[in-house]
């Protein structure tokens, strides 16, 4: 706490100047930290056309950990932010975590941006990755940003619906396309909230809503994680990988009897691809099986790990993925920062 508290605001030393780009955050609405922003615009580039342009900004938290010091000690044993329903038990002290790396709108933050160029098809074409200065243009909640493009913009959403937040979107249809191509496991578990009474007793759980808004962030962190990773195996750069192993063959027969016990079927006799069990997913999707077939699912896949060596994401669908989007609360974005920081030589943090 006592080097947290001495930590002093990121400066414009060794840093791109990206403060005139309209960053904007959107989170949940009772979010305290905000440690990525995006902004989005059509690629001006008329090899390109129908491409998009997409920036995504993290919080540069190497910065002010680091290695060896006592708040890196201290994060290393915590190892993630830990979420409860009242409360989060930090991975890095509030003046950190809610302040200096939090991308609050209006103020000057240093961030590692990545900027990605992809086509109509939402195929990414090239990226390249920036250590900068950013200011962000405003802090958006899920629900007021989906508002804006269902046509009901508030007063901070309706200066920013044209060059901001439709551009967002544009991008995100174009990314839909290529996700559709790919087919990441596509379970439908929705996300339950937890309202506690004032003695701590669990008083109501319901579901929180998802929305566009939602989805659009996560293809940009996906894609945003996905850049990491190769640009690290290009500069031969040791990371830690993402990895999620295929379903051990054991709990695929249990999913495939239970599939069969519903009426459904789950092929056999082939490579699994996650298009096979989103096939069957789909399947169920409008029967009274739908909530059986997809804990079902979610059951019989392995847990995801992190790992040096790379076995590839099966749940995404993709070869290389390294997490990179959250260093203010999982330590392990935190060593792909440090990797960027190291393959890019921008300094000896």
């Amino acid at each position: 706490i006592a080097e947290a508290d001495k930590a002093k605001p990121a400066s414009k030393s060794g840093r791109e100047d990206l403060t005139n780009l309209p960053f904007v955050t959107i989170d949940p609405s009772d979010a305290r930290d905000h440690d990525d922003a995006c902004y989005a615009h059509a690629d001006p580039d008329p090899k390109n056309k129908g491409g998009h342009i997409i920036w995504v900004a993290i919080a540069d938290v190497a910065h002010y950990i680091r290695n060896g010091s006592a708040l890196d000690r201290e994060a290393r044993k915590r190892g993630n932010s830990s979420y409860f329903p009242d409360r989060v038990v930090p991975m890095l002290p509030d003046r950190l975590s809610g302040d200096l790396c939090s991308l609050h709108e209006g103020v000057p933050r240093g961030c590692v941006a990545v900027r990605m160029q992809i086509d109509a098809k939402g195929n990414k074409i090239s990226h390249r990755f920036e250590r900068g200065l950013m200011r962000s243009a405003a802090s958006l909640s899920y629900e007021q940003v989906q508002s804006a493009m269902d046509g009901t913009p508030d007063n901070k959403c309706a200066p920013l619906l044209g060059d901001v937040i439709r551009p967002l979107y544009a991008a995100y249809e174009a990314l839909k396309l290529a996700r559709a191509a790919r087919q990441p496991l596509a379970l439908d578990l929705p996300e339950r909230k937890i309202i506690l009474s004032d003695d701590g007793k669990v008083s109501s759980v319901s579901f929180r809503d998802r929305f566009d808004a939602h989805k659009l962030i996560e293809e940009f962190m996906v894609l945003a994680n996905v850049a990491a990773a190769e640009t690290l195996i290009e500069k031969r750069t040791p990371q830690l990988f993402r990895v999620h192993e295929e379903p051990a063959p054991e709990k695929l027969e249990s999913l495939r009897e239970t599939a069969q016990a519903s009426g459904l079927t789950l092929a056999k006799g082939q490579v699994l691809q996650t298009r096979h069990l989103n096939r069957l997913l789909s399947d169920a999707a409008d029967s009274d099986f739908a909530e059986l077939i997809n804990m079902s699912t979610l059951r019989s896949m392995t847990q995801a790990y992190y790992s040096p060596q790379n076995f590839g994401h099966f749940g995404l669908a993709l070869k290389s993925y390294a997490h990179f989007t959250s260093p203010i609360r999982r330590y392990s974005d935190l060593i792909v920062h440090r990797a960027l920081v190291s393959a890019h030589g921008w300094g000896e943090d």
